[in-house]
Formats: C-alpha cells, structure tokens, sequence
C-alpha cells in the first residue's frame, strides 16, 4: 500500500511539473539511475529530474516540489566529490539549457552567467579580452559555475587568483519558499537576504569573529558565516558560496574576471620525497607564482618525462612577454633547494604535463597493484607552513588503520587531495573508513586546518564539522539555514542536521559475489574477473562529457559529444550498469538503497543508453580510470539476448565475415545487385543497414587468393620474418591495403608468411562488437588451433586493420583468458608501422614529402598507440597531425539502422572538418576501412591506408 502511494505521489507531481515548467521533466528508470550518484562513495535515489530553461522555470519547479513536500537538489555536472550532488526529491539538472553567457563587461572585467555554464565556455568567451575566470578546478572542461559556487571551488591557480568566493560578485538565487533574492556586498535588506541575518549576525558576533581558523588559504568547510561580519563588509553573496544548494537555487552570476597572463612558464621541480616537496612549497609563495601544485611517484605512469626526483612541483609564472615568464620560472627553480629541475615553455608541453596532474582524481582510484581506492578524506587543508608535518603524521595515521593512499594537490595552498584504498563493500571495511575518518578531523583541527579545502563537506564531512568549529558554531550554522530554508526542502542531509558519513555509501546495493560474466576483466577484483569492480571503476569525473578537445580526450566520448545527453556518456552508461547490478541487492522502495533498475541484463533503459555506444575503445585509454564502455556493452549485449532473437544487424553486420566468405564466388554478381535501387533498398531493410548508406563493394579478386598466386612457385625455404594476417575487411573489401603492404615489407626485406592455405583465421570483431560471445570464442578458438604453428616460431603477426589489431590484443585474451595461445598471440600483434620497424629497422621509406590529413583510427589510439606510424610518416616526409576522435562509422555501428544521424554528428565532430581544411595535395590517410569509407560516403574523398601510400611512392620511384 505504502509502495501505490509513492507512485501516485509521484505521478501526480511528475504530471503537475510538466504543466508547470517549461524545460524537460523526466520520472523514469533511466532519468533516475542517471542521477543517484555524483563522483563521490555516495548514492540517493531521485523521484526524478527536472532540466529548467530559465528562473521562472527554476521558481515553479520549487513551488511544485514545495506543494508536495519533496526535496530539490541542484546539480551541474555532478563532479563533485563528497556527495553533495546526489539525488535525492527532484533533481535539478542545469546542464541542459541554462549555460547563457549573458553579458561580458570587458572594461569592468564581469561577466553575468546561468548556473550551467561549463568554465571552459567562459574562459573561451572572454579570451580575445586577455581574461580569464580565475579558479579552475581539474574539472573545468566539464565543471559549471553554478556548481562552482555551489561548493565554492578553487583548482590549482587558487594561490593567485583565490576561491570561487572571491571571484563572485553578485548573485541572483531563488529560495525553496520562492522568494528571489538579489546577493551583493553589504545588501542585506529586504531582497538581499533573508529576514532575519542581520539579527542573527548581531548577535553571534563575537562567536563569529573567534570561531573560524585562521591563516588558511583554503577554508571552504562549514557556513561562511564571517563573511557577514561589519569589517567583512557584510558580503552575502559570498557567505552563500560553498553553501552546497541548502540555502536557495542559483540562478545567475555575476562574476570577476582577472587578466591573463600573455605568456606562461612552467617549472616542474624535484624532490627526494612527498614531504620534502610540501615543506618547500610555501617557501615558493613570496616569488608570485601562478600555481604550486604537488604530486608523488605513486600517481606518474611509468616512463614519464618529469626530472629527477620521487615527487614533483608543477609550478607556473605569468609574464606579459614569454621571457619574463620563464625569467620569473628560472628565479624560483634557483631559489627551489631541490634534486633536479626544468622549465617548459610550450604549450603543447605545459598540457602534457598539466594533463598528469589534472587525471590523478581518476588515476589516484588504482593503486599501483591495481586495488581500488576511493575519496572520502579527498581534500583537507592546512597552513601551507604545516604542510610537511601534517603529511607525515597522515601518513603515519593511514599505516595505524592499515590503509593506503597517494596524496597529491595544491601543496602552496595546503591543501591535499587522496584516495585511500578503503573497503567500503564490507561491514568491518565501513566501521574502519568511519573511525579513520574521525582520527584524520582531529589530526586537521590539530594542525589548524579545515576539513574540506576545495570539494566541500557533502555527506562526507558535514558530520564532522563540530570537530572544526565546535557545537556552538555548528548550531548556529543550522540557524543560518533555517532563515533561507525553513521548510528544510534544499539538498536535506548536507551541512546542517548532517547525515551519517558511512549512510547512503553507493557500495551498499551491490552484489557480494562476482556476477557470472563471459569477458575476464582481468584487472578488475581481488583476483581479477569481478564485472562489478569494473563497473565500479567510473567514479564521476565526468571527462568524458567534454564536447571539445580541451580535455586531451581525443577520442572519448563520440557519442556524448554527438548527443550531449547524460546517457550517453561513458559515465552515464557506467551508472546505469551500476543501477542494474544494484538492483538485486537493493532495499525497499524509498530506501536508501532502493533499486531503480530492477530487471537485470533485461533492462532496455541500459539497453538503450548502450545502443549509441561506438564501441571506439577510447575510454580505454582517454578515460583517467580506463572504464572500457566497449567491452562492457558486449557483455550486455551478449546477456540480455542470451536466448532470445537478436536485431537483424546482429544477424548481417556481426556475422560479416561468414557472409562474406560465402559472398567472394559472386562477388561482381552482388555488386551490380547492389547499385539496383529497388534491390539495394531491399537488402537495406531486410539487413537492418541506416537507408542512406551505401553497401560497400566487394573485391572482385579477395587478398589471399592474390596471395596465392603471388607467391605461387615460392620456395618454403625462404626466410620467414613475420606472419601477415588476412583480416576480414582487407581480404573482402580493401584487399589493395593488403597488395600493398606486401609491396613495402618484400621491398624491406621482410619475408612474409600468411597462415596456412585452407586455415580461416579471425580476430572475432564483429561477433564481439554486436555482443555474440559464444560465437566469437568459438570463432577464435579455431583460429588460434590454426596460428599455432606459427605463434610456435615466435615471428610477429602483422594486422593492417586497426580495429582487427585491438581484438587481438585485449578481446581475445580477456574471452579466452584460459587458453594460453590467446596471450601468445595477443603479444604477437604488430601493426604496420610496427612491423617495419622491428623487422626492417636500417631501411628507409621512400619520401613523399606531402602534408597529412585524415585520422588515427580510434581503436589504434585507445590500444596500439600510434608512435611507430608517426616515426614511419616523419621518416617519408609526410608532415603534419591527423585528427583524434571517432570516424562515426565504427564497424557496424554507423550502418545500422537509426544510427545514421549520430554517425555523421561524430564525423563532424573533428574528422570531416579536419578534411575540408586540408589543402591542395593533401594525403588524406586513414588506417581504418570504417574511416575510409566514412570519409567516401559523406565527403565524396578518398582515404588511404599508410601502406598505400608508401608502395604508390615505391612504385613511381622504381
């Protein structure tokens, strides 16, 4: 009875807010799923979401929810880390319409904002004035304003520029009781506050004025209360920053803008260890710096180019000239007493090394052993003098829990970010994050610190706070709230009347035991193989909803920057799987841990969301965590229609190869069938292919029946260097990629062999791409009977498709992880450029000596790594970058049915228009056969494959 009552309460108001507002209301599963977490250990189930267009949308959403009595939480790209931006009543969501930049004043260096301007947008838009908005967290190409202020943000230029609050200067917010309110400096009059501040200040003044530390940079935890003091000019709108939506809902901002330097230096400094780094930061202050960020071995990949050391300063000087930029870098690297230094003065290099720092939020969730770890003490603050001592107490304090961590942050703000490799799935594991978490409050408020100093308290610390500020004071910040939020309705839980810090924790609804799965995941759980471990690996930073190439994401997410919807995005899917492994542990309706998606691999909202996955692979690498969205699609897919009948795409597209084989006889036959409309249409339909595409050509001649006679009356005798593997759609379908490959390596001395006469070998591809991995495991269980011999003479397997390359290379051992040949053969992989250079290292391709355009194929980018090919085209004379991202097309994906729109969104996204401004005498390369025939069917040009282009360079030098 209760569980119909919450439904029709939900009905009605779902059905009241649609009458109401003008932007999206959604109330179903997968609206829910997408909003219960944010990037935090933390999980609140929404009754739904609501995605306002402007203020008058925002104050009847609130008077709707306040009809009701149901709770509304604000959200902007749900980045935040202590668990502030979980759902819980109605979401508001402002990352859909109100991201306006409404005006810039240059002269005055303001700028008016809504709430879901993502930072980036903004410091792009006020570029060509030499400003720029001072705070930027690691999220900013991702992150918005509203959620900036929200938990009063800072990033690592802080130690210049300062907090988000110091940067604000007015604010427009509507309460939960409706009421807009006009934030400034020392308005607190009837439409500047709330009735009642300035009794409420009066009388706390001197609770006020001894209650906060002191001498800390980086205070963002509790209420702002002493930003109401007379001598702090009574600033509200600043007292309202780092309020975490529980005072009133944010809908436009004033804010500062400051000048940007012309010109910038990095110095990157090494020290012998972590404290010795923190000890010399605050040392670095009085020279002015931009940023002094620090970082310890423990978060660098190995072979990373930094100097000398075991943890590093990254800091940047400002210059109106590049000289005095670096001269101001030089001045610090020599007052810097360290083991090594240098200065990077390109761009191209000061992101690379910005890009480790800024990733570690994601690659701080693994440590080195590939355990997990996780926020939840993710960034206290100390005087940046306390520094060093305060480091090596917390270091001491995590061995006495039997815990560890890598620490990194803003060393010259004090101020620490960690993630601590806690058990959060298990009761004892929960009791100890609890009682670390109590130790490591008093070890902060014992070196004067704050508990949070950039993400805010949330869930996570709010709990604490009478620790830092004792009883009194947290008292009053519950009065504080009660004067904006009376009825409590806003983010209920965070800051006042604290929630428990080990409640809500977003482990608590997942399985104990590993689910039965087909892929390994390898990498993933204790011993490896848990697909929730897997799963669990997306923990919000959200890079992959950027939607340009800020990020140093080239590739991830295509379709998210195609679509710009939450679900599609590689965290977005993550979450849904999340909710659907929740669901058959989760609690009752309205619990905190309430399932939302309830029926397993059954589930069509995951379903869905998984459907305009590319498969690209790229947040294999370009994801800080490597979430591998592509292989957990397959396994879904393989799942949810174990059993049952398949779309007909899974029946044509993804077993390609078996048709094709039966198609080679015929192959001139089909091809004239194929240019008949009528019959070209039909074929479409029946097939499941998008009607604008064009079926592509088959080869009249495939490449290993060339192969045969070109190697026809060869002795067996001859050399054998390397293996080249026939893949499907060089053989089929571009067999003149295969032609001249062959061209090349003979021509490098390399003898090559293919596998033997009557052997059909597959890499599985397209089987595991539309989820059918029985079929795919059988299908590579006879091609590694086939290599055996082969992989027995340890020669290298040269595979000319990209995409066919990755399979071999993490789907085949990751399906057949029990069958040792998979990782023989897997190890074995080469792709061209590679080949040539580990089997004909001493010869010199000829020079074509042309500019480049075109794209490095996505799976290359994600799993082969793209070096050798730059060497080879350096080395020819081919000259300039090919573009990142995804061709659109991705094997079958661009083909299919209802995909055709997105596919030609992501071709636009970097590939098409890297092509239309390649000039005259450009080569247009493409490795891939998706992106040749992208590029053919949707700009009319031809592509070629780096082979290619080499043997047509032989052929008119010989």
């Amino acid at each position: 009875m209760a569980e119909q009552r919450r439904t029709a309460t939900a009905t009605a108001l779902a059905r009241e807010l649609r009458g109401a507002v003008r932007g999206d209301v959604e109330f179903g599963v997968a609206a829910r799923a997408l909003h219960t977490m944010d990037a935090s250990n933390y999980r609140r189930v929404p009754v739904g979401v609501v995605a306002p267009r402007d203020a008058a949308d925002v104050a009847a959403a609130l008077a709707v929810c306040r009809e009701h009595g149901v709770p509304v939480v604000a959200r902007g790209a749900g980045t935040s880390i202590a668990g502030q931006a979980t759902g819980v009543g109605v979401v508001l969501d402002f990352t859909r319409h109100m991201r306006g930049i409404l005006a810039v004043d240059a002269q005055a260096r303001t700028a008016v904002v809504q709430p879901g301007v993502v930072l980036d947008d903004l410091r792009a838009a006020v570029r060509h004035h030499g400003l720029t908005f001072g705070p930027d967290p690691s999220t900013h190409s991702r992150c918005t304003l509203g959620g900036m202020i929200g938990n009063n943000s800072c990033g690592s230029h802080s130690v210049a520029w300062g907090t988000t609050a110091d940067n604000v200067h007015a604010l427009s917010v509507i309460t939960y009781g409706g009421r807009p309110l006009e934030l400034a400096k020392g308005r607190h009059g009837a439409d500047g506050a709330p009735e009642g501040l300035r009794e409420l200040v009066d009388h706390n003044l001197a609770l006020l004025r001894t209650g906060y530390p002191t001498g800390l940079p980086r205070r963002i935890s509790g209420y702002a209360l002493d930003a109401l003091l007379p001598e702090s000019g009574v600033d509200v709108a600043r007292a309202y920053c780092g309020s975490e939506g529980t005072l009133g809902v944010l809908t436009e901002a004033t804010v500062r803008l400051v000048d940007a330097p012309a010109a910038r230096a990095l110095a990157v400094i090494g020290y012998a260890d972590e404290s010795a780094a923190a000890e010399a930061a605050a040392g670095l202050l009085p020279y002015h710096p931009l940023t002094v960020e620090g970082m310890a071995e423990d978060l660098v990949s190995p072979g990373h180019d930094l100097p000398r050391g075991a943890a590093w300063l990254f800091v940047e000087t400002g210059g109106a000239t590049p000289a005095e930029a670096r001269a101001r870098a030089a001045e610090i690297l020599g007052a810097a007493d360290a083991l090594d230094g240098r200065i990077v003065t390109d761009l191209v290099g000061q992101r690379a090394l910005w890009r480790v720092r800024e990733d570690a939020s994601g690659t701080a969730t693994r440590m080195p052993d590939g355990s997990e770890a996780w926020p939840g003490w993710e960034d206290c603050a100390v005087p940046p003098a306390r520094l060093g001592p305060y480091l090596r107490e917390f270091r001491a304090l995590l061995a006495q829990h039997g815990l560890r961590g890598t620490p990194y942050g803003h060393f010259g703000d004090g101020c620490i970010h960690v993630r601590i490799d806690f058990d959060l799935m298990s009761e004892d594991g929960v009791r100890r994050f609890r009682a670390f978490s109590q130790d490591t409050a008093e070890l902060v408020v014992a070196h004067g610190g704050s508990l949070s100093g950039e993400h805010g308290d949330g869930l996570a610390r709010a709990e604490l706070l009478p620790k830092m500020y004792g009883d009194e004071l947290v008292a009053l910040f519950g009065r504080f709230k009660d004067l904006w939020d009376p009825a409590g309705g806003l983010n209920p839980g965070v800051l006042a009347r604290p929630a428990r810090l080990d409640e809500n924790l977003r482990f608590a609804v997942l399985p104990r035991r590993p689910v039965d799965v087909a892929f390994g995941y390898p990498h993933d759980g204790p011993e490896g193989g848990d697909f929730s471990a897997a799963v669990r690996r997306c923990v919000g930073v959200a890079k992959c909803r950027v939607a340009g190439p800020s990020s140093g994401a080239r590739v991830m997410c295509p379709s998210f920057r195609a679509t710009g919807e939450e679900q599609h995005s590689t965290r977005g899917r993550a979450r849904l799987l999340h909710e659907m492994l929740a669901g058959d542990a989760s609690g009752p309706e309205g619990s905190a841990t309430e399932g939302i998606v309830t029926d397993g691999w059954r589930s069509t909202e995951v379903r869905d969301a998984l459907d305009l996955c590319l498969s690209c692979k790229g947040c294999r690498s370009d994801c800080p965590v490597g979430v591998d969205m592509a292989t957990y699609k397959a396994e879904f897919l393989h799942q949810h229609y174990r059993g049952r009948r398949r779309p007909m795409a899974h029946y044509t597209m993804g077993l390609l190869p078996r048709w094709l084989r039966l198609a080679a006889p015929y192959a001139r036959l089909l091809n004239a069938g194929a240019r008949v409309a009528p019959l070209a249409a039909l074929a479409k339909r029946l097939g499941g292919i998008a009607p604008e595409r064009t079926i592509p050509r088959l080869a009249p001649e495939t490449f290993t029946r060339w192969w045969r006679r070109h190697t026809k009356g060869r002795s067996t005798e001859q050399a054998r260097t390397a293996v080249l593997w026939p893949d499907t759609f060089t053989d089929h379908l571009s067999p003149s990629v295969g032609r001249a490959a062959v061209r090349v390596m003979e021509a490098a001395g390399m003898g090559l062999v293919a596998p033997p006469d009557g052997g059909q070998v597959c890499c599985g591809l397209t089987y595991v791409s539309t989820g059918q991995l029985d079929r795919a495991r059988t299908v590579m269980r006879r091609t590694l009977d086939v290599m055996e011999p082969l992989l027995d003479e340890g020669l290298p397997v040269v595979v000319l498709e990209p995409s066919c390359a990755a399979a071999l290379k993490t789907d085949l051992p990751e399906l057949l992880g029990d069958d040792p040949r998979a990782a023989r053969l897997a190890a074995s992989v080469r792709t061209f450029a590679q080949a040539l250079e580990e089997c004909a290292g001493d010869w010199q391709p000829p020079r074509v000596d042309r500019p480049v355009a075109g794209q490095t194929h996505c799976h290359q980018h994600a799993v082969l790594g793209d070096a050798a090919e730059r060497r080879l085209r350096e080395r020819a004379g081919l000259t300039g970058e090919l573009s990142g991202g995804c061709c659109g097309l991705a094997g079958n994906f661009g083909f299919e049915k209802g995909h055709y729109d997105v596919s030609v969104a992501c071709a636009e996204d970097q590939l098409l228009p890297a092509v239309r401004a390649a000039g005259e005498g450009t080569e247009l390369l493409a490795d891939g056969f998706s992106c040749r025939t992208q590029l053919e069917q949707l700009a009319g040009r031809e592509a070629h494959h780096l082979a290619e282009v080499l043997a047509r360079a032989l052929d008119a030098r010989s």
